[in-house]
């Protein structure tokens, strides 16, 4: 279909789970993607896969918690692909524990990656967006953004910060026709869920089953959530700002 034909896009967190499916998607959609990630060798092997697909992509290594990385992150996305249209803000990271159990240096780094590390990517990002006549941001948020859960204060705590960051901004920038909207997940089958399953000492498909208690009786795919972003990526919601859109087979319905 080609709904980002001749668009520019920079996703963090890009080289796995719900970023790397966005990655492939956008790239089979006719974006340049440039893929930033704190894992330099996965980002560097992303990027050749989506060239030896026949797209454009480039690989940057970025921890989004560091005000340098993430300036020069949308430094070379604009040098190396001519601009940039599109800004991701995947990247995050989960503790579960409770306030009681979490350590100081966890809960910072939580705030850190999920909060600041979207705040530092706009913030250099959209003067350039506001230059060029306008842009799109999209910041994953969670459907733990929205309520609260068992053992993940500070995850809840980061997400619904970018919930709200997502709604300012939306306002902050609207008249620069800069549109920010923020998605929010439910579980979904990555290798983050895995790393929850082995930090509350369960099972790793324990997870997994809680999941068909949802309406949709199942963990969503990292393609399905990609799609979502996909739609506030594109034209299609172009009349879209400061809106959360909740994808998590019915999860928090009722």
């Amino acid at each position: 279909m080609d709904v980002l034909q001749g668009k520019s896009a920079l996703i963090t967190g890009g080289a796995s789970g719900i970023g790397w499916a966005t990655t492939r998607l956008f790239a089979m959609e006719g974006a340049a993607v440039a893929i930033a990630d704190i894992d330099r060798e996965a980002a560097e092997k992303a990027a050749v896969a989506i060239t030896d697909e026949g797209g454009r992509a480039i690989a940057i290594p970025c921890d989004v918690s560091s005000a340098e990385n993430c300036k020069t992150a949308i430094e070379q996305t604009i040098r190396h692909l001519g601009g940039l249209d599109i800004l991701f803000n995947n990247a995050g990271i989960i503790r579960r524990a409770t306030v009681v159990e979490i350590t100081e240096e966890e809960w910072d780094r939580a705030m850190e990656v999920n909060v600041k590390g979207v705040y530092l990517m706009c913030r250099y990002a959209i003067p350039w967006m506001t230059q060029e006549g306008g842009g799109v941001i999209i910041n994953t948020g969670s459907g733990w953004g929205l309520v609260g859960g068992a053992k993940a204060a500070s995850y809840c705590a980061s997400k619904g910060a970018v919930v709200l960051l997502t709604k300012a901004m939306a306002i902050d920038h609207g008249g620069d026709n800069i549109r920010v909207n923020c998605i929010c997940p439910g579980d979904t089958s990555t290798g983050m869920l895995i790393e929850e399953a082995r930090q509350l000492d369960v099972r790793p498909d324990h997870l997994l089953e809680e999941a068909l208690e949802r309406p949709l009786g199942r963990v969503g795919t990292p393609e399905e959530i990609a799609h979502s972003v996909l739609y506030l990526a594109s034209d299609a919601s172009s009349y879209v700002t400061g809106t959360t859109l909740v994808v998590d087979g019915g999860g928090l319905a009722g």
